[in-house]
């Protein structure tokens, strides 16, 4: 029998047209206020309830990007962001794309509950109660990272480069990671945005605050552990050298190690 299962990356072809963003919220007034929000920014915007509306919403129609509240009826916003890390919920055969930003919302604003969705893969975390500007600078910082820098989720012209470094490959066009194997790595957004960063400044220590610039993470405070847990999952996806390719120096931030090729 022929598998018919498909990604939602796959299915979404719509050139240069404003960025689709899902809502998922349970209060019924948030959700409204963040839909018109984001539609009042030229956005195309859907809200749903629920994780099963979610998954519904990703096989009807891909989204470019997630606002994802935390405190969710059934199942809660960091478990639905774990599924979908590692490859969601199949509806009607079509798979969602496991790599969409997601933007964790919710109203634990502490520094543990923003690690521990960085942790289980979101690219932000807002903490309410939030400005409207403060949200929209969030999604547009995110929405840059998949679209080579365009303003308001508009597709942009990528950098057409590929960077080698000890046997990797980043290929910032396809925004892909290979390891040496050639077998393609998994990263998210922020994390590809803080590798290419690192790549973009090799065998130089960059600090903390400079790599929340680099990157266009906005994250919270520069004093928070966010760099560090992004670094951290960027470790993990490097294997065995990644302790020696990003190495920590004390009181200043982090260095590169390996040379990086241009083609």
């Amino acid at each position: 029998m022929m598998n018919t299962t498909v990604t939602m990356s796959q299915t979404a072809s719509d050139g240069d047209l404003p960025a689709r963003i899902l809502v998922v919220e349970d209060d019924p007034g948030m959700r409204t206020l963040l839909v018109r929000v984001l539609q009042g920014d030229g956005y195309r915007v859907r809200g749903v309830q629920d994780g099963r509306e979610m998954w519904s919403a990703l096989a009807t129609s891909p989204a470019d990007l997630i606002v994802l509240d935390v405190m969710l009826p059934g199942t809660n916003g960091l478990d639905l962001c774990r599924s979908l890390r590692r490859g969601g919920v199949p509806v009607d055969g079509v798979v969602p794309d496991p790599q969409i930003p997601v933007i964790m919302v919710s109203a634990r604003g502490e520094e543990l509950d923003r690690v521990v969705g960085l942790e289980l893969g979101a690219d932000d975390y807002v903490a309410k109660p939030f400005g409207q500007k403060e949200l929209l600078a969030r999604v547009r910082a995110v929405l840059r990272r998949g679209t080579g820098g365009a303003p308001n989720g508009l597709a942009g012209a990528p950098r057409r480069e590929t960077l080698k470094f000890a046997g990797w490959t980043l290929d910032l066009r396809r925004r892909e990671l290979t390891d040496p194997s050639g077998t393609i790595v998994e990263i998210s957004g922020a994390e590809h945005d803080l590798l290419a960063s690192f790549l973009d400044n090799p065998q130089r220590v960059i600090g903390r605050d400079r790599l929340l610039e680099l990157s266009r993470t906005r994250l919270g405070d520069v004093s928070d552990r966010s760099v560090d847990v992004l670094v951290s999952r960027l470790r993990r996806k490097l294997g065995n050298e990644s302790e020696t390719l990003i190495r920590t120096v004390r009181g200043l931030g982090y260095i590169f190690t390996a040379p990086v090729d241009r083609t």
